[in-house]
């Protein structure tokens, strides 16, 4: 699913009162914490990354590979926060995917 415009702000107004769930530290990227990720996002859809100061990734290289290796969609980088959305596989959790396809 491509988002519109009045999709992500949709997206980026239910993320404001998010707290970062996963965090990128100086370990860097590894697909055993893309596959937590993606898992994380089947749950809950909306979820943040924020990227610590000791890390040796860049906020673009991390939106990079998410966005390759991942359906995931970066929705919105707020300084060393990435808010990123799923539509989850499972259909029971799939309450603001399906607010967002109404949009």
């Amino acid at each position: 699913m491509q988002l519109r415009g009045k999709q992500k702000r949709f997206l980026r107004a239910q993320a404001n009162h998010l707290q970062p769930l996963f965090s990128v530290g100086k370990d860097g990227l590894t697909d055993n914490w893309l596959a937590q990720l993606d898992g994380a996002l089947d749950r809950r859809e909306l979820i943040k990354v924020s990227i610590l100061q000791n890390s040796d990734v860049t906020t673009d290289e991390v939106r990079e590979l998410i966005e390759e290796k991942t359906s995931i969609q970066v929705v919105q980088v707020i300084g060393r926060v990435l808010v990123l959305f799923k539509v989850s596989a499972n259909k029971d959790a799939r309450e603001l995917s399906s607010r967002v396809a109404e949009i």
